[in-house]
């Protein structure tokens, strides 16, 4: 139990740091540099063009993991009941939802053929984190006493 204390707690830090990261690298002919998109540039974009898009993508790439990151080192320390962690899971499975979207647009970018694309490091660090968040969960509840009937 004490391992996924401390791998939860790496997430507390590691989230942050892949929104920022390079999650691709696109441009729109290969003679020209590539720009890099994180998570953050993402947002900023939709923010100016599309609000609904942002708060959506704003939902599962920050909030949903990061509060199921937070709710789960709660319970690990004994401050939250282990009657929450069928919302967490929930919270988790949205921030999934978040890496199989930017997977689509990689795929459909590429398979279009206009521009090129490439995948950075970000993309690899954020998935981590998701399927970490996930193995966590999946450990926390293992581990979680039992309501008797």
């Amino acid at each position: 139990m004490i391992a996924l204390k401390f791998a939860n707690l790496a997430l507390l830090v590691l989230y942050p740091v892949a929104w920022f990261a390079p999650l691709m690298r696109a441009g729109l002919l290969p003679m020209f540099g590539l720009s890099e998109i994180s998570v953050m540039t993402g947002l900023q974009s939709l923010w100016a063009s599309d609000i609904f898009l942002a708060l959506v993508v704003t939902v599962f790439a920050l909030f949903a993991p990061y509060l199921k990151t937070i709710g789960l080192t709660l319970i690990h320390f004994g401050l939250l009941s282990h009657r929450v962690e069928k919302v967490l899971e929930v919270l988790g499975k949205l921030a999934m939802a978040d890496i199989f979207l930017i997977a689509l647009y990689i795929t459909l970018t590429k398979g279009i053929g206009i521009g090129r694309i490439e995948v950075a490091w970000g993309l690899y660090l954020f998935t981590f984190c998701i399927l970490t968040s996930l193995v966590i969960g999946w450990k926390t509840q293992q581990f979680s006493p039992k309501p008797t009937d």
